[in-house]
């Protein structure tokens, strides 16, 4: 059972100012090889798992916008951490699915 929910929105900057689209695909990318359940939102993407890989997740993802150029990255994070129930998007969600 996953203990945790993590919401990302990066916010890369870019180097000469262009679309960031590409670099958050890329940030995507890291979550979806973690192999972690995540749901890509329009503002925000939420991962569920433990909370240590997730942050790990987290810091992968700003590693993976500085190689692509970026000179530097705002993260900002939104943390469900729940040791005892567990943590679950479907729970939170299921009535609006």
């Amino acid at each position: 059972m996953a203990k945790a929910l993590v919401s990302i929105q990066i916010i890369p900057k870019t180097p000469n100012g262009e679309d960031v689209i590409p670099y958050v695909d890329r940030a995507i990318e890291v979550i979806a090889k973690a192999g972690v359940p995540y749901r890509v939102a329009p503002l925000e993407t939420t991962m569920e798992g433990d909370l240590d890989q997730l942050l790990d997740i987290v810091k992968q993802m700003n590693e993976a916008m500085i190689e692509m150029g970026s000179p530097s990255v705002i993260s900002q994070i939104k943390v469900l951490y729940n040791p005892k129930s567990g943590a679950s998007m479907n729970r939170l969600t299921h009535k609006y699915d």
